[in-house]
């Protein structure tokens, strides 16, 4: 299925892809991606090899994707912000058979700038030339199965457990999971939907499906633009953000007044502070809240409609999706949504079980009626004098006190319980709220058992490379040195 094509056919000249300096329709975009199919394939890359991206978000990254699609070529987006090492032994273990890079990774080897393959020694770029680049491609809407469930990318998980994955995906992977996302919240002709999330992320990623199946329009700014300034560049109707995003926005009054107009923010990421939520409500944004992973091709549950209040779930689960609770409370996944397996020395491993489900190592329950609420991470889950203790819970109870805007707990070793809290904090105020205060609130909403022996204030958060999640086994060595007084506050105190 030459999705691309398919695209073009269906919504002509409705604009597909808003810049700072023009607007592309789905003909244009379907042009300039035939085009750049044929560079690479003049090139000698063909269907089913690796063309590895490093590019912050830009118009010709967008145009580049959609090329690779067009062309049967597997996309690998890579984060652009990993250190040059990282950036380096990833590529060397995906073995590409061509590396694109924006101006700034020209230290690569073996690579070529987007400006280079797009201009491919003509005087214009294929982005400023669409209405003249012929389209040679064919849509054949009876395409084998085959080619529907061939690979189209690699996108890497975040490494917040380790070592970043590279999780494979198929046509179908993406075309089901944009189906039952727009299901949950539209998005067609006429609505706008900023790329705000990184195109190497499976959230940037997934809205380009999303956009080619429905007919919605993608905006993307200059890189150097500020996320607040985006927001006021374009006629947007949909949004994707982050908790720290949001809270910045909301910090100030004409893009908080920009959000209330739209049709959807959706929020995504760790989780976010009682105080966020609430804010957002009074405020009147259309939130919704998400759980997802990169292996599920983006969004599994959804708020089925904007949220009215502080609520523990992350909505229910959208369509061509599955979700079950193992009996030790493990989620488990499957669906048309679920990815191949990860890519390891040039071999797809599926990493499903004997009845086809996908371990996700989070922890959380499932209603009846597809409710869906996460607890936690199995691998971050520690044992104080006897009972399971997950970090994540005693964050979220962190963050409904008042003053504090982030938090994160690790276990440290207890000679009576086994393992006992630490919590690093980042407040809104130095010293506020003081420990006294965090440990009278503590104990009353937690017990004794969940509440930190001690606060470690934070101004910046260490985290992931190339990434804006929090480093959390940094901050388990960085207790495990010391943060005093580690047994200030035993449970039975």
């Amino acid at each position: 299925m030459d999705i691309v094509a398919r695209a073009a056919k269906l919504f002509g000249n409705t604009p597909a892809l808003r810049m700072s300096d023009r607007t592309l329709s789905f003909s244009e975009c379907n042009s300039i991606a035939g085009a750049i199919a044929s560079r690479l394939s003049r090139r000698g890359i063909g269907t089913g090899e690796i063309v590895a991206i490093v590019s912050p978000n830009t118009p010709e990254m967008v145009m580049l994707l959609l090329g690779l699609l067009k062309a049967g070529i597997i996309a690998a987006p890579l984060n652009y912000r990993f250190p040059e090492h990282l950036l380096g032994n990833t590529i060397n273990k995906l073995q590409p058979s061509l590396i694109v890079t924006s101006d700034t990774h020209t230290s690569l080897k073996g690579n070529i700038s987007i400006d280079e393959l797009l201009h491919d020694d003509s005087s214009d770029s294929v982005l400023h030339a669409a209405t003249t680049v012929p389209n040679n491609n064919k849509t054949d809407m009876a395409e084998s199965m085959e080619a529907v469930h061939r690979p189209v990318t690699i996108i890497h998980t975040s490494a917040s457990s380790g070592e970043a994955k590279a999780a494979v995906h198929s046509l179908a992977n993406h075309w089901y999971s944009a189906l039952g996302s727009n299901d949950n919240i539209p998005f067609g002709a006429g609505d706008c939907w900023l790329l705000s999330l990184p195109l190497y992320h499976i959230g940037g990623y997934s809205l380009l499906f999303r956009s080619l199946i429905s007919g919605g329009a993608l905006a993307i700014d200059n890189p150097d633009e500020s996320f607040g300034q985006s927001l006021h560049n374009f006629p947007l109707t949909h949004l994707s953000v982050v908790p720290t995003q949001l809270y910045r926005l909301l910090a100030d009054k004409g893009s908080t007044a920009l959000l209330r107009t739209m049709k959807a923010v959706l929020l995504g990421g760790s989780s976010a502070p009682k105080s966020l939520i609430e804010e957002a409500v009074l405020q009147h944004i259309p939130l919704y809240l998400s759980y997802g992973s990169t292996e599920m091709s983006s969004q599994i549950a959804t708020s089925p409609s904007p949220i009215q209040g502080v609520q523990e779930n992350s909505g229910k689960l959208l369509p061509w999706r599955e979700i079950m609770a193992s009996r030790d409370g493990e989620l488990l996944v499957k669906g048309a949504c679920l990815f191949q397996g990860y890519l390891r020395e040039g071999k797809i491993e599926p990493q499903t079980d004997n009845n086809g489900w996908f371990h996700t190592s989070d922890i959380g329950t499932v209603t009846d009626d597809g409710t869906v609420t996460v607890t936690g991470r199995k691998d971050n889950m520690f044992i104080a004098g006897g009972e399971n203790i997950h970090p994540e819970e005693i964050e979220k109870v962190l963050m409904t006190i008042d003053g504090i805007l982030e938090a994160l707990v690790v276990p440290v070793d207890d000679d009576e319980y086994g393992q006992r809290p630490v919590a690093f904090i980042k407040t809104l105020e130095e010293n506020k709220p003081d420990d006294i205060t965090l440990t009278t609130a503590m104990h009353s909403i937690a017990g004794k058992l969940k509440s930190p022996t001690c606060y470690c204030r934070v101004d910046e958060w260490a985290t992931l490379p190339g990434s804006q999640k929090i480093d959390r086994k940094w901050y388990k060595k960085l207790a495990l040195k010391g943060c005093s007084p580690l047994n200030l506050l035993p449970p039975d105190a």
